[in-house]
């Protein structure tokens, strides 16, 4: 998981060296930072980047805090003192030497135009809730295991980052060249502001790169703030995948909150042990009641989805607390261990690994390690559409990287995959919005707007349970019955298809049209064994006959567009469909190869 928040004032990095490079504490007045962490048996920082090469630095160094002070105070360079020094015994002046250490454009003229100057973006990257419980109760292995996968994701991320995303712009935003060399700095944490497990790393991303003349420019923060969501999804998807394959484990959805996506936790760790690691989700759940009263009361009417996220984001920053004192890991993990033991026991604490384990193998021999690319494909297409309408490629790559993680349970794929998909998403069932214009610069690929023509499912009302008010269903919903409508019409075509084989007036135009999927696929399907014949293509029933496979509600899959139904009762599991204003159309047999 993977949030974002700005450093913008000259002095923010008085509160990185004193509050988060202290293990999110308050550092004693007078004490140098090295000796504060060692005291408190906290690691230092690190430097990460490829840009660090044009600094004098190779990643992996430890910061100090003049180098903080230089680059995310002053924006200037690492070495700036001994470069200003010798370029004063030359006979350079003053201001001369100072301005010959800046990275790109000095902040004190951002601040002349009224402006305030973004010196950096704080990047939070943590671990799903379960990964967190086996990092804190577990032995010294699984420990080492799900650091190493974290520290790893984390580079993953920064690479893809610099190779796909990162822009340099100037002259006012007119002038753009890639940046593939960034400069971050990084702190570890332990734990949370209440001293629960919480393990969190904060990388620090410079606002300045490179250009390819060797000067240096602010970056184009806004490209990375529209990746922030994709960004996330590789960083969770790298880190489960690895931890999954290293431990033999995998990964079953939990729902969090009702509507939203489910997060997919490790198999095996019980709800109890999340609830007793996150205890922050239990004090912001007892907020957000009070605040949501109150928005009834002066609204006259239930927040909406956007709404919701704001309330709960107010009661996240009303329950925080005030800042501790930071503790050595090794004292943590002794009272995180004592204090699990306390409440479940220890045969529960003990056995944790390898129950997971058993969990995880159960669920291995279960689900194949590969990915069907023409469903995949049309539930990317189906999900990004019914949320966003309008959408970039970078939604359909966020998108494809969580149909992978819930389709793969932690199984490994082969690199490129979540780009195949995607790219297939918008190609075969989406169009494209953005026209170019004659006579002007062509947009970048993912400048490109797409939608799609599917149907939108009616929004529908789920009634509360346990005292909680009723609520709209949400588009996470939405977009759920929507995929599972046209997988549910594409499994039809391929049993159609499977069953013309065997009748001797199936032409063969007839069959190739609805058996033309994505399988051949190097990514989608297990390679036949060497010398065994091809097995023939899969006969079944007729769509009309019931076979067991998952299917969304009132059974939508013989047709893509689904007839509305008039006075049913909302229900969860009984949404309306919206009725078209068109006149009906009969519905097509679709097929992951037909264009929109």
């Amino acid at each position: 998981m993977l949030s974002v928040a700005k450093v913008q004032k000259r002095n923010s990095w008085r509160y990185y060296v004193r509050g988060v490079a202290f293990g999110d504490g308050r550092r004693p007045a007078r004490q140098a930072l090295k000796d504060a962490q060692e005291k408190a048996g906290l690691p230092p920082g690190v430097w990460m980047g490829r840009g660090l090469a044009a600094l004098g630095l190779t990643a992996g160094q430890t910061m100090t805090e003049r180098q903080m002070e230089l680059v995310f105070g002053q924006g200037r360079h690492l070495d700036a003192d001994r470069i200003e020094r010798e370029l004063l015994d030359d006979g350079a002046d003053s201001e001369t030497a100072r301005l010959a250490t800046l990275l790109g454009q000095p902040i004190e003229e951002i601040e002349k135009r009224k402006a305030t100057p973004l010196l950096a973006l704080d990047f939070t990257f943590r671990p799903q809730a379960s990964l967190i419980v086996l990092w804190a109760l577990g032995d010294d292995h699984t420990r080492r295991v799900i650091e190493r996968a974290h520290e790893r994701a984390i580079e993953t991320v920064l690479r893809w980052l610099e190779d796909e995303v990162a822009q340099t712009r100037w002259s006012s935003g007119r002038r753009r060249a890639k940046a593939p060399a960034l400069v971050a700095s990084r702190w570890r944490h332990f734990d949370n502001r209440d001293g629960f497990p919480l393990l969190h790393d904060h990388a620090l991303i410079l606002n300045r790169a490179q250009r390819p003349d060797g000067t240096w420019a602010a970056l184009d923060t806004r490209r990375l703030y529209q990746h922030i969501v994709a960004a996330g999804m590789l960083y969770t998807l790298t880190m489960t995948t690895e931890v999954c394959e290293e431990l033999g484990l995998a990964t079953v959805p939990r729902e969090v909150a009702p509507g939203l996506r489910p997060v997919m936790e490790v198999a095996g760790v019980e709800q109890d042990l999340i609830a007793w690691s996150a205890i922050r989700r239990e004090q912001i759940d007892q907020a957000l009641v009070g605040i949501t009263d109150r928005y009834v009361k002066k609204h006259g009417r239930l927040p909406g989805e956007r709404a919701r996220h704001g309330l709960g984001w107010w009661a996240a920053q009303d329950t925080r607390r005030a800042k501790k004192t930071p503790k050595p890991l090794e004292q943590l993990r002794a009272w995180w261990r004592a204090s699990a033991i306390l409440r479940f026991g220890t045969e529960m604490v003990d056995g944790l690994l390898e129950r997971c384990r058993a969990y995880g193998a159960l669920i291995r021999a279960r689900v194949r390690p590969v990915a069907d690319t023409a469903l995949a494909a049309v539930d990317v297409a189906a999900a990004v559409f019914t949320v966003r309408r309008a959408f970039a490629r970078r939604h359909a790559l966020a998108e494809a990287r969580r149909h992978l993680l819930e389709t793969l349970r932690g199984r490994g794929f082969t690199r490129g995959l979540d780009d195949y998909i995607a790219d297939a998403a918008l190609s075969r069932h989406s169009r494209q919005l953005t026209v170019p214009v004659p006579g002007r610069r062509a947009p970048a690929p993912d400048q490109v707007t797409y939608t799609a023509d599917f149907a939108l499912p009616y929004r529908w009302w789920v009634v509360g349970i346990d005292g909680k008010p009723p609520r709209e269903s949400s588009r996470y919903e939405r977009a759920k019955i929507a995929s599972l409508a046209l997988q549910n019409a594409i499994r039809d075509a391929r049993t159609l298809s499977g069953a013309r084989d065997e009748a001797p007036a199936a032409t063969a135009t007839a069959i190739a049209r609805a058996d033309d999927h994505d399988q051949a696929a190097p990514h989608a399907v297990r390679p036949p064994r060497a010398g065994t014949p091809p097995s023939p293509r899969r006969s079944g029933p007729p769509p009309s006959t019931p076979i067991s496979r998952p299917r969304c509600p009132r059974n939508t899959s013989r047709a893509v567009r689904p007839i509305p139904r008039r006075g049913c009762t909302p229900r969860r599991t009984s949404p309306c469909w919206q009725p078209s204003r068109r006149p009906p159309k009969p519905a097509p047999v679709w097929s992951p190869t037909d264009s929109s």
